[in-house]
């Protein structure tokens, strides 16, 4: 998604495969199929154009973010917030500093 969005759409599967393909070493099937996946989930549409396919996005950044993020947290995390907070506590990842702005954040959000 992040090729599509930065890419003026309509973007081809050779775009892609340049900007993509070369980085994770993917061949053109692989990201066809990725493609396709996205157009299947409603995240790109596609027409085909004599015989080139072409892409865009349908999702904006900020819904795509939101929804892959809620995913996470439902499949990895048991749709708990709290779990997902314990766990990057629990690891380390959290600093002082990042629990001062959530303590913030939570305070601003109550009012």
């Amino acid at each position: 998604m992040k090729v599509v969005w930065s890419n003026a759409p309509p973007v081809t599967a050779n775009i892609v495969m340049e900007q993509l393909g070369k980085k994770k070493k993917w061949k053109a099937q692989t990201v066809i199929s990725l493609m396709l996946r996205l157009v299947e989930r409603g995240f790109l549409g596609t027409e085909k154009t004599g015989k080139e396919r072409i892409y865009f996005p349908i999702i904006s950044r900020e819904d795509y973010l939101k929804f892959e993020t809620n995913n996470f947290i439902k499949q990895y995390h048991n749709n708990s917030l709290l779990n997902l907070v314990n766990t990057l506590y629990d690891d380390n990842t959290l600093t002082d500093k990042d629990i001062d702005e959530l303590l913030q954040w939570i305070k601003e959000r109550r009012g």
